[in-house]
């Protein structure tokens, strides 16, 4: 039987030790949790894969168990986990996979979250609470993570929490297409972005660079002792006879997003669109989001939305064909970068 490697010879002059140069070839392998199976077979689907062969279970006392039914040995795998419901027992799943893979010799693991978990706990607000963001990444390193893969950070700074290779997408290309094929030219006229708070500022204004909309800020107030309860204090900007764009990163109870639409109807807003990227849809989301002050709601479906939480004004669009490029171009040391004209 043939060798497959190749004998080299000690070579002093290059400088080249001897040893046994490997014929074998990169190989891309697509792992999923039980999170949201539709975004991973879409995205395998979009590389021309399939997902790896998993057992999964769950014991009566809570505990997870997963096994790779194959051979992962030497593959650069990534292994694909959304957060939505319920939160924790995806986290722990994710970090019993990596555990898994990285066992089986796995030769780089990548964790793609299209949403961060705990994002939002992403610095101390008062003393003595925790910077949860941060121990995830810590939790992900330490079961085996080489590098990680999300869309739309709450906070860039949480790159800075993983002591590796952090790959941070934008929804945006995603959205504005829809916006782009689906708004008037009168609509497009009269259109304004809308910031929800002066924290997504940023985002908001790149937005309005790409769509020629004006932007307008709302300002509001948050009672750090009270979770989800937000006061709208009043709009930088004219809004009047306009068609509002609100931006967002993610809607979790929809109280924030309810209240600005709400400021800006009572402003004179003609129409208030919301697009956001993380559909998080937390109890009462879907119900608050049907008021009359609210037009339509476009989401991605980085995070799994049940059928009992959508309704006819909800446009979800698909994230995996970015997810799948991104994946791509990691794999064959391509440019993440230049998916997003340099911002990534």
């Amino acid at each position: 039987m043939a060798s497959k490697h190749k004998k080299v010879d000690l070579d002093r002059e290059n400088g080249i030790a001897p040893g046994l140069v490997a014929k074998t070839k990169k190989r891309l392998v697509v792992a999923s949790g039980r999170s949201h199976p539709a975004l991973a077979a879409d995205v395998a689907e979009g590389l021309g894969t399939q997902l790896v062969p998993t057992e999964y279970r769950t014991f009566a006392s809570g505990e997870i168990l997963t096994r790779f039914e194959v051979s992962i040995r030497g593959c650069d795998v990534f292994l694909l986990q959304s957060f939505g419901e319920p939160v924790n027992e995806w986290m722990m799943e994710m970090l019993i996979m990596l555990d898994a893979l990285k066992r089986a010799s796995a030769k780089r693991i990548t964790v793609v979250a299209p949403y961060f978990p705990y994002s939002r706990q992403d610095k101390k607000g008062r003393g003595r609470e925790p910077i949860s963001a941060r121990l995830v990444a810590d939790l992900m390193q330490t079961a085996g993570a080489d590098r990680i893969m999300s869309v739309d950070l709450h906070a860039a700074q949480i790159q800075g929490f993983f002591d590796g290779p952090v790959d941070h997408l934008f929804a945006k290309p995603v959205l504005l297409e829809y916006f782009e094929r689906t708004l008037s030219l009168e609509d497009r006229e009269k259109l304004t972005v809308v910031s929800p708070d002066t924290g997504r500022v940023r985002v908001a204004d790149t937005w309005s660079d790409s769509l020629g909309a004006p932007l307008a800020i709302i300002h509001k107030r948050r009672d750090p002792n009270v979770a989800n309860q937000v006061t709208v204090s009043e709009i930088v900007g004219d809004v009047s006879g306009r068609v509002c764009l609100l931006v967002d990163d993610m809607i979790d109870t929809g109280g924030t997003i309810v209240k600005a639409a709400q400021a800006l109807k009572a402003n004179g807003a003609e129409r208030v669109i919301v697009a956001a990227t993380h559909a998080v849809f937390s109890d009462p989301a879907s119900e608050r989001l049907q008021d009359a002050s609210i037009d339509e709601v476009v989401v991605t479906d980085s995070i799994p939305v049940p059928e009992r939480k959508r309704w006819e004004s909800l446009t979800i669009l698909p994230i995996a064909p970015l997810l799948a490029r991104a994946i791509r171009e990691v794999f064959e040391d391509g440019s993440v970068t230049s998916m997003f004209d340099g911002a990534a």
